[in-house]
């Protein structure tokens, strides 16, 4: 991301509609295909400034990895847990090390996502799980994406097969930001025609997160709208289309 973006990230963590919410289905999603998930060693890899490792906190001891090495520091400096400057292409901890390994919107800011789902494999214990998301569809390309560094966005067929090379099981698998694709597809798109700066702040650094203000009635609307597909994904209903993807995957027993 670029070097500013990292401490507007803290507060958009934290308040934003989208990071809010998502963390709580994140959170029912691993308490309900994870066995007994408490107590358990964790890896939050590319945590940005923390605010999922807070989260995967109420689950056992978390270890934190952050890339950006300024966004690093600054968040070492907030974060209560420890936390390391590393790469998910290169995790400096021994094979089979965590019960549960995350990385949460990470793969996809990487050119070679098959050596980061291989070096998350490594590190994970047999029999612990593997909690991945991704943004989606390539239709949905835009200055959000480039101000982020993405490589590229995902179909649910390209994270599984990420996956279907390593000894394991899948065990739960959907889309999400399901409700709000249609917007946000028109959204996208619309924006490619129009000046960049009609709706971006001027002194803002591109994404999507600088347009609606975290106090404003929009925010409060896409919150409640995503918060109700929440209770649906609660319900394991799965979405065949949405902004995001989520897998859970189990690893085999050697």
């Amino acid at each position: 991301m670029d070097k500013n973006y990292y401490k507007d990230y803290y507060h958009l963590e934290r308040h934003n509609w989208w990071f809010t919410v998502r963390s709580k289905i994140l959170a029912e999603r691993i308490k309900a295909s994870c066995q007994s998930p408490k107590d358990l060693h964790i890896l939050n890899v590319g945590v940005a400034t923390g605010a999922t490792s807070e989260m995967l906190g109420q689950f056992g001891e978390v270890m934190s990895v952050e890339y950006d090495r300024e966004c690093y520091e600054f968040t070492k400096s907030i974060l209560s847990t420890p936390i390391i400057n590393g790469s998910i292409l290169e995790l400096p901890f021994a094979n089979n090390s965590y019960d549960l390994v995350c990385a949460f919107d990470v793969i996809e800011h990487v050119k070679d996502d098959a050596k980061a789902v291989a070096e998350m494999v490594r590190v994970c214990k047999p029999n612990g799980w593997i909690v991945v998301t991704v943004p989606t569809f390539m239709s949905l390309w835009g200055q959000h994406d480039v101000i982020n560094h993405h490589y590229k966005r995902y179909v649910m067929p390209e994270l599984v097969q990420l996956f279907n090379t390593h000894h394991g099981k899948i065990l739960y698998q959907s889309y999400f930001n399901s409700l709000l694709f249609p917007p946000i597809y028109a959204f996208r798109n619309l924006m490619r025609v129009l000046p960049k700066n009609l709706f971006r702040k001027k002194d803002g650094v591109g994404s999507d997160h600088d347009i609606i203000h975290q106090d404003s009635f929009v925010n409060q609307v896409l919150e409640t709208v995503f918060s109700i597909e929440k209770k649906l994904l609660h319900h394991n209903i799965t979405f065949p289309v949405g902004v995001s993807a989520v897998i859970v995957w189990q690893k085999n027993i050697l």
